[in-house]
C-alpha cells in the first residue's frame, strides 16, 4: 500500500465502491415511495384498529359489558392480523430486517426484565405526585391496603369486571401492538428512529379522539376534561395499563387538598426526577441490542444517533 505513493491512494478511495442502502441493493422503491408506504401502512392499522370497534352497531355506551365483550372480539382480530400489516410492508419496500418479524416487533428474551420494570418505574416517579395524592385520601394503611391488592378474592373481582380487563389488560396489549410494535418499525427506516418514537404515539393520540364523541353522546363529561383525559401516550404495555389505572393527574383537586404544599411538592419532585432520570433509564445499553438499528442500518442510515 505505502508503495502506490499518494496518487495511488487517492485512486484506491475513489474506485471503492460506496455502500448502498438495502432497499437500493434489492431494486426497491427509492425513500420517498418508502416513506408514503410507511405512512400509509400506520393509517391504515390506526383506521382498521379504530374501525374496528364500530362494527358492532349498538346504543348503549362503551362502558356496558355487552359492547365491551364484542370489542375485545373486534381489536383481537384486528391486533392478531396487524402484523401481517409489516409484512406486506417489507415486500413492498423491499427492506430486509435482517431479524425475525416478532423481534423487530419486541417479543424477544434479551434485555425481558429491565424492560419491564425500568420504565415502570421511571413513569411511578412521573406519577409520585398523584400517588401520593392517592395514598392521602386512601381510607386504609399502607398494610390493609397491601393485604386487599395481594387478597386472591381481589383478583377474581378484577378478572370478572370487563372494564378491569379493558383498562388493564386488552387495550395495553392490543394498542401497543399495532400501534407500537407494528407502526415503529415502518416508521424507523422513513423518519429515523427518534423521530419515529415520537410520530407512533400521534398515531395513537388521534385514533383515541373518537372517545370524545362517545362522552358527548352521552353526556358523560364535559369537553374540557374529555380533552384533557384522551389518549395516554405510553409506550410499554405495563406502564401504559398503570397510567389507565391513575388516569389523568388530578392537579385542581391537588391545589385545593387541606395538604396542599406537601403534596404539590410532590408534584414537582416527581417530575424533576423524571426528567433527571429520563436519559440514563432509557439507554438503549440497558435493554441489550436494538433489532430496529439492524433494520437502520440495512436500510442505508447506519449512523442513527440512538444506535451509535
Amino acid at each position: 500500500m505505502a508503495a502506490l505513493g499518494g496518487d495511488g491512494l487517492r485512486l484506491l478511495s475513489v474506485s471503492r465502491p460506496e455502500r448502498q442502502p438495502e432497499t437500493a441493493a434489492l431494486g426497491g422503491p427509492g425513500p420517498g415511495l418508502c416513506c408514503w408506504v410507511s405512512v400509509f401502512s400506520c393509517l391504515s392499522l390506526a383506521c382498521s384498529y379504530v374501525g374496528s370497534l364500530y362494527v358492532w352497531k349498538s346504543e348503549l355506551p362503551r362502558d356496558h359489558p355487552a359492547v365491551i365483550k364484542r370489542r375485545f372480539t373486534s381489536v383481537l382480530v384486528v391486533s392478531s392480523l396487524s402484523p401481517l400489516c409489516v409484512l406486506l410492508w417489507r415486500e413492498l419496500t423491499g427492506i430486509q430486517p435482517g431479524t425475525s418479524l416478532l423481534t423487530l416487533m419486541g417479543f424477544r428474551l434479551e434485555g425481558f426484565f429491565p424492560a419491564a420494570l425500568l420504565p415502570l418505574l421511571l413513569t411511578m416517579i412521573l406519577f409520585l405526585g398523584p400517588l401520593m395524592q392517592l395514598s392521602m385520601d386512601c381510607p386504609c394503611d399502607l398494610a390493609d391496603g397491601l393485604k386487599v391488592v395481594l387478597a386472591p378474592r381481589s383478583w377474581a373481582r378484577c378478572l370478572t369486571d370487563m372494564r378491569w380487563l379493558r383498562n388493564q389488560v386488552i387495550a395495553p396489549l392490543t394498542e401497543e401492538l399495532v400501534f407500537r410494535a407494528c407502526m415503529l418499525p415502518m416508521l424507523a427506516p422513513c423518519t429515523g428512529l427518534g423521530p419515529a418514537v415520537f410520530t407512533c404515539p400521534l398515531f395513537f393520540g388521534v385514533a383515541h379522539f373518537h372517545h370524545i364523541f362517545e362522552q358527548l353522546r352521552f353526556r358523560q363529561s364535559s369537553v374540557g376534561s374529555i380533552f384533557l383525559s384522551a389518549g395516554h401516550l405510553i409506550g410499554p404495555v405495563l406502564c401504559h395499563s398503570f397510567c389507565n389505572y391513575m388516569g389523568f393527574p388530578a392537579v385542581c383537586a391537588a391545589l385545593e387538598h387541606p395538604q396542599r404544599r406537601p403534596l404539590l411538592a410532590g408534584y414537582a419532585l416527581g417530575v424533576g426526577l423524571f426528567l433527571l432520570l429520563l436519559q440514563p433509564l432509557t439507554d438503549p445499553k440497558l435493554y441489550g441490542s436494538l433489532p430496529l438499528c439492524v433494520l437502520l442500518e440495512r436500510a442505508g442510515d447506519s449512523e442513527a444517533p440512538l444506535c451509535s
